[in-house]
This record gives structure tokens, C-alpha cells and sequence, in this order.
């Protein structure tokens, strides 16, 4: 009679264990047939130019994104990173991160695409800016993180924390 209500206690919980794995599957990326169309804002992610993320305040600013054209941005461990802010999840000594500028001369929302869920803060003047929105890419895009901005005109570093990978496509765009 043990082993009986052992075997049932086992296959309750072994039932209640893959709920949550079975609620992160509704979440998961949607297996894809084709590529699918790319909003206007968008429209460079397939098409991204290389660049090498700076370490520190002066190698960013000869990492200069060009608002609207995507990249693809090679990245260093995270401990070779020296951030102008330290971001609120860093990552550890596997994960590589990275500055990039870039200048926005209207304001208005902007948005920071990415192709991974790595961390990302956009800095002016020593102040994180903060997110007005957050969400995934459309599906089947290759874009996996969007995080939007209300920015003014000046000059701003992109700080890319905690990504599993030492690439990284990144693409900051105005939103119309």
C-alpha cells in the first residue's frame, strides 16, 4: 500500500513540476517556415552592417550606430567591459557585452531592437534613460527584444550587458 501512494504522490508531482515548463512553452519562439515581413522601422534588421562594440567610453564612440541601419555588433566578455553605468544585471564572466553611440537629432520615441534577450540601457549624461515599453519582435523576424525610448536630440551610449553570445544584432530606430 506504500509503494501504491509513494507511485501517486511521484506522478502528482512529477504532473505539477511540468506545468510551468508547459506555460514557458506558450512563450517560445514559433517555428518558422519562412521569414516574415518586417515592419518599415524594421526594415534594415536583415541587412545589418558589422561593428565592434566598444570596452570602454572611448573605443564606443568609434563604434558609432547609425540610427535606422541595423548591426551586428561583436562583442567582449563582460569583465573586459568597463560601462559608463553600471547596468542593473551586468551578467557574469561568461556572457559579453558592449558600448555603442549614437545621435538622435529628433526627439520622439526611439526603439532598441535586438536579436537576444541581453540587457540594455541607453545612456546620456550619466543617467540610465527610462524604458517606456517593452516587448518581443514580431515572430519569425530574428528579432527577439524591443525596448522603447522617449529620447531629446544629443549624443547617447548603448550599453549591452549579460548576452549568452559575442555577437550581438542590434538595430535603434525612430519610431513614426
Amino acid at each position: 500500500m506504500l509503494d501504491h501512494r509513494f507511485l501517486t504522490l511521484t506522478a502528482v508531482l512529477c504532473a505539477v513540476g511540468a506545468a510551468p515548463a508547459a506555460a514557458r512553452m506558450d512563450h517560445a519562439a514559433p517555428a518558422c517556415a519562412a521569414p516574415a515581413a518586417l515592419p518599415a522601422e524594421l526594415a534594415s534588421w536583415r541587412s545589418p552592417t558589422p561593428l565592434t562594440a566598444g570596452r570602454d567610453r572611448k573605443s564606443a564612440a568609434k563604434a558609432a550606430l547609425t540610427p535606422g541601419q541595423a548591426a551586428v555588433l561583436t562583442l567582449s566578455r563582460t569583465p573586459d567591459v568597463r560601462y559608463p553605468l553600471r547596468p542593473e544585471k551586468p551578467g557574469g564572466t561568461v556572457s559579453f557585452g558592449g558600448l555603442a553611440t549614437f545621435t538622435v537629432k529628433e526627439a520622439g520615441t526611439w526603439r532598441v531592437a535586438l536579436g537576444a534577450g541581453a540587457w540594455v540601457d541607453v545612456v546620456k549624461d550619466g543617467k540610465a534613460a527610462l524604458s517606456a515599453a517593452h516587448g518581443h519582435g514580431p515572430d519569425c523576424t530574428g528579432v527577439r527584444k524591443m525596448v522603447d525610448y522617449k529620447l531629446t536630440p544629443g549624443s547617447y551610449t548603448l550599453q549591452l550587458a549579460a548576452n549568452a553570445e559575442d555577437t550581438l544584432t542590434v538595430l535603434v530606430t525612430r519610431l513614426p
